[in-house]
């Protein structure tokens, strides 16, 4: 199973860049994180990233993706949104309710830690 994350709000492709880089440096994600392209559309030039995919294929990776998040997040400015989407379930924040999100991520996450 896997989780979608893309970033919206701010300089999107340096928040994106900054995202992926914390994202691959914590240990439990480490590996299972990549850039996804978006299409080539008919007035673009080449090709954009826009959101990021992760592998949660460990026990305790949502977990770890969750407390990732929430604490990059905290680091940015408040005009920067997070949306989360695993399976069939989304999930859309920014850095003002981060202690009501938790639980909210961690429960859009959690199917995949019982696999």
């Amino acid at each position: 199973m896997d989780a979608r994350i893309r970033v919206s709000g701010g300089d999107l492709p340096e928040e994106l860049a900054s995202l992926w880089e914390w994202l691959r440096d914590t240990d439990e994600l480490r590996g299972d994180v990549s850039l996804v392209e978006r299409p080539i559309g008919e007035t673009d030039l080449g090709g954009v990233f826009d959101l990021l995919a992760v592998v949660l294929s460990s026990s305790g990776a949502g977990m770890a993706l969750s407390r990732s998040l929430t604490t990059w997040l905290q680091s940015r400015r408040s005009d920067v949104k997070v949306t989360v989407s695993s399976g069939d379930r989304t999930i859309e924040f920014d850095g003002t309710n981060l202690k009501e999100v938790l639980p909210a991520l961690r429960e859009v996450l959690s199917s995949n830690d019982e696999g």
